[in-house]
């Protein structure tokens, strides 16, 4: 029997005070794989492993009716180092890019008929 997202997010909220959360239907719909996104104060102070295992207990029912399930845990603290990470590698990708884009000499006239192999040597065509 398939697991519905709204369930897992009942069944979450009411367990713990929620910052942030995220259930993504990775099946395609049919409400067999998910993988959530939980971000709790009540998280404070417990390795990963522990925070793990209660969102497991907390939803053994419906993981027992599902084909696969994955988590990931956070504090607002950890969340929110994370958000910034993530903001300042697209920021860098962005960058990156423009400066690619800056620098493209265009398009390149070939002025011989001498390729270079793997070493850097010249072959003859």
């Amino acid at each position: 029997m398939p697991v519905s997202q709204e369930d897992l997010e009942a069944t979450i909220r009411n367990a713990w005070p929620i910052d942030h959360l995220e259930i993504i239907d990775v099946s395609s719909g049919c409400g067999e794989s998910y993988a959530v996104v939980v971000v709790s104060p009540a998280f404070e102070g417990k390795l990963t492993l522990a925070r793990h295992r209660m969102v497991n207990e907390l939803l053994k029912s419906q993981i027992a009716q599902m084909h696969a399930f994955s988590q990931k845990s956070f504090t607002p603290k950890q969340w929110a180092a994370d958000v910034q990470k993530k903001k300042e590698a697209q920021e860098m990708k962005e960058q990156m890019k423009s400066t690619i884009v800056e620098s493209d000499p265009g398009p390149v006239t070939v002025v011989s008929d001498v390729s270079v192999d793997m070493a850097g040597e010249a072959i003859a065509k």
